[in-house]
């Protein structure tokens, strides 16, 4: 038994919620993006995450929904830096916990407003604009910052059990 696991587990965690928080704030930063380099508005992002590491080369197989020049490959880049094996090496042990598996472009469509003088401006004077409600995107980042904060309690609160076992076994 792995005396750290939980730390493991909530490390990882707080990796996810980071990840998340991350692409939260890069959908607020193009919710008025109209052209991107892949033509047509910026697509909403979502973070999928999986529970435990059963596959250990999770990330080389991510569905992606985009180009490779997307943000999602970047953020998909981002966690496959961000989310180091934690099993020693030559180990078959799978930590568990949660980890982002994808980040996925949202399937909804455009929004459309009438603005015949903007650049990105179809011939009918509509430019799509992506789907992004800030409301649900603020609601997303109080989750992200609330589950990091709660890993980060869980493991001040391990670290302070095992400070007190350690105490108790040398009295």
């Amino acid at each position: 038994m792995n005396l750290f696991a939980m730390m493991d587990a909530s490390g990882e965690a707080m990796q996810a919620e980071r990840i998340r928080a991350e692409v939260v704030a890069a959908n607020m930063a193009n919710a008025e993006t109209t052209r991107t380099e892949a033509g047509g508005p910026y697509r909403r992002q979502e973070v999928v995450f999986a529970a435990d590491r059963g596959d250990p080369n999770f990330l080389d197989s991510m569905t992606v929904a985009s180009t490779a020049a997307s943000p999602s490959a970047q953020f998909n880049a981002l966690a496959a830096a961000a989310l180091p094996t934690l099993s020693p090496p030559g180990s078959q042990a799978v930590a568990p916990g949660v980890h982002v598996a994808a980040v996925v472009s949202d399937p909804s469509p455009p929004l459309k407003r009438y603005d015949p003088g903007n650049p990105d401006a179809g011939p009918d004077g509509y430019v799509s604009y992506p789907d992004i409600n800030p409301v649900t995107e603020m609601v997303d980042l109080m989750g992200a910052t609330r589950a990091y904060d709660l890993n980060g309690s869980a493991v001040q609160a391990e670290k302070g059990m095992i400070t007190t076992a350690l105490e108790i076994a040398n009295v």
